[in-house]
């Protein structure tokens, strides 16, 4: 597998986690505080593959964090790296770095959201 391969499945792989660090602990403290915890518990009821994720927070959240520590160095590796001389082909490299940034940040955002409501929410209210 070729390094953008591997570039392209790191930066799916992290937002993939990351987005499941939010369904583990985010999106069911916000459905509680909008006083739609049944709707959520229904939720649950039909897809029960998400309850895991509550209950391996710990391994989630590592996972999200290892992948998204790989994505940020491939995308920090990769900022360096020349753009074809072709001007079509330049821009759209030029365009693809700051999406892949927007992407990350994202996910990172993602990361730190979820964490919030695992972690230190608990603590707060």
């Amino acid at each position: 597998m070729d390094a953008w391969k591997t570039s392209k499945f790191v930066s799916f792989a992290a937002l993939f986690a990351s987005g499941a660090t939010l369904l583990c602990c985010a999106l069911p403290a916000l459905f509680v505080v909008l006083g739609a915890g049944a709707a959520w518990a229904g939720l649950m009821g039909n897809f029960p593959g998400l309850i895991g994720l509550s209950e391996h927070k710990g391994v989630t959240f590592s996972a999200a964090a290892v992948l998204l520590t790989v994505a940020g160095a491939l995308i920090w590796h990769a900022r360096s790296m020349p753009c074809p001389a072709d001007v079509v082909l330049a821009a759209a490299c030029t365009g693809t770095r700051g999406w892949s940034q927007l992407v990350y940040l994202i996910a990172v955002s993602f990361l730190l959201i979820g964490g919030f409501f695992a972690y230190a929410a608990p603590y707060f209210f």
